[in-house]
């Protein structure tokens, strides 16, 4: 079982830049790969970026690629996603997610947070 909790998300201006963070439980952080994902209002949710255990490997969506970064620091149990340039169509709640595999895919992640509303005003 792990458990997962968001925090960081508020109300920013065009162009401002937001940390997100993501606590896990669990002594075995590193093995999983971890993911953000993001839900605009009535949109479906959509992958936001991804990164390997250890923090080697990542993965962006095209329309974060470059202003958004993801890491991890695994001795906090810790994922992060540093937004810069945000954009008011980066407006949405983002979860973070664990899962068994380094993927893109929603389906195959296992264990979720709450989520973490952002919003980006013009």
């Amino acid at each position: 079982q792990v458990q997962l909790v968001e925090s960081g998300g508020g109300l920013v201006q065009a162009g401002d830049s937001l940390r997100l963070s993501c606590a896990a439980s669990g002594r075995t952080f590193s093995r999983y790969f971890m993911g953000w994902f993001r839900q605009p209002a009535g949109k479906d949710r959509e992958f936001v970026a991804a990164i390997s255990g250890r923090g080697g490997g990542t993965s962006y969506a095209d329309s974060v690629k470059g202003r958004f970064t993801i890491s991890r620091d695994n001795a906090k149990n810790t994922v992060y996603l540093q937004m810069t340039s945000l954009k008011p169509e980066d407006t949405a709640v983002y979860s973070c997610a664990t899962a068994p595999r380094f993927t893109s895919l929603g389906s195959e992640y296992d264990y979720w947070g709450q989520g973490t509303q952002v919003t980006v005003s013009a």
